[in-house]
């Protein structure tokens, strides 16, 4: 798997960042996973999980809502 950069932040801290082989999103029309070179993109996320997998394993990072954008091999999610 290709690696992109991943950035999840909260208004009070940066949660994570740095390469990720995927992460899964629960999106308003249901769980969204990216992968590198996805599509560009903006949404809106729901209450749920996200799911990060990158080099270390998987992490988890609990979401109300936040905001996530696809663009140029990377994400960034605003919690």
């Amino acid at each position: 798997m290709k690696p992109f950069n991943l950035i999840i932040t909260a208004i009070d801290a940066p949660l994570f960042s740095g390469e990720a082989f995927s992460v899964s999103l629960p999106g308003e029309e249901g769980t969204l996973t990216v992968l590198a070179h996805h599509q560009a993109l903006i949404t809106r996320l729901k209450e749920g999980v996200i799911l990060v997998k990158d080099v270390e394993g998987e992490k988890s990072f609990p979401v109300t809502s936040g905001v996530v954008e696809i663009a140029n091999n990377s994400v960034t999610v605003l919690l």
